[in-house]
C-alpha cells in the first residue's frame, strides 16, 4: 500500500509540475506584452498630462477673443452705411416738423432725397408711392395742409421726380460730399440764431439739436 500511494504520487507531482511550467509558459508571452505595451502607454495618458492652469488660461483668451470680436461685428454693423443713411433720413424728417429751430427747413428736402435709404426711395417710386403721392396731391387741391406737413410732402414728389443724373448720386461720394456742405450750413444756422449754446440744449430745441448732430455727423461718417 505504501508503494502503491508513492507511484500514484508521482505522476501528480510531476503532471502539477508539468502544468505549473506549462502555465508559466502560456503566461509568460502575455507578461511580456504587457511590459512592452505599458511605456507606449504612458506617454498618451491623458491624466499625467492634464493641466487645469493651462485650460483656464486658454478658454479665457478664447472668450476675450470672441468677445472683443463681438465688439468690432457690432460696431461695423451699426456704422455700415445703410444704418446711417436711416439715421440721416430720419433726423431729416424730425427737423422738418420739429419746432425750436432757426434753421431754413427748405435745405432739407434735398437733403433727404441724397440721404434717403434705397428701401425708402425704392418705396416711393413704386406703385404704393405714386398712388399715394397721387391722392395726397389731390387732397392737397382742395384741403391746405399744415405748415409741419408742407415740407414732407414735396421730399416725396421730389424723390419721385427726380431725374436720372440727380438719382444717381445717391450712395456717390459727391453725393455725401454735398449732403455734408447742406448740414453744416443748417447747422451752422442753428446754432448761431439759438444765441447761446445753453438755449440750444433747452426743453424747447433739444430734438432738434440732436437731429442737428446726427446730419451732420452722418455724412461725416459715410466719408471715412
Amino acid at each position: 500500500m505504501m508503494s502503491l500511494s508513492l507511484s500514484l504520487s508521482s505522476p501528480t507531482c510531476h503532471f502539477a509540475s508539468y502544468n505549473k511550467q506549462q502555465i508559466c509558459a502560456l503566461r509568460s508571452p502575455q507578461s511580456h506584452q504587457t511590459k512592452i505595451s505599458q511605456p507606449k502607454l504612458q506617454p498618451s495618458s491623458s491624466f499625467l498630462g492634464y493641466n487645469p492652469f493651462r485650460v483656464s488660461i486658454d478658454l479665457s483668451g478664447e472668450m476675450k477673443r470672441k468677445r472683443s470680436g463681438g465688439v468690432v461685428c457690432y460696431a461695423s454693423a451699426a456704422l455700415a452705411p445703410r444704418n446711417l443713411q436711416w439715421v440721416c433720413a430720419i433726423s431729416s424728417f424730425v427737423l422738418m416738423v420739429a419746432k425750436g429751430t432757426g434753421i431754413h427747413k427748405s435745405f432739407l428736402v434735398p437733403l433727404f432725397a441724397l440721404q434717403a435709404p434705397t428701401a425708402v426711395v425704392s418705396w416711393i417710386q413704386g406703385e404704393y408711392g405714386l398712388w399715394s403721392a397721387f391722392l395726397a396731391l389731390i387732397a392737397r387741391l382742395f384741403f391746405s395742409f399744415p405748415g409741419e406737413l408742407e415740407l414732407p410732402f414735396i421730399a416725396f414728389l421730389m424723390v419721385i421726380v427726380a431725374p436720372y443724373q440727380v438719382a444717381n448720386l445717391r450712395g456717390t461720394k459727391e453725393g455725401v460730399i454735398l449732403s455734408l456742405v447742406i448740414a453744416a450750413y443748417l447747422g451752422f444756422q442753428h446754432f448761431t440764431r439759438a444765441g447761446s449754446l445753453q438755449k440750444v440744449f433747452d426743453q424747447g430745441s433739444i430734438i432738434a439739436t440732436l437731429a442737428i448732430i446726427c446730419i451732420v455727423a452722418t455724412p461725416c461718417l459715410l466719408l471715412i
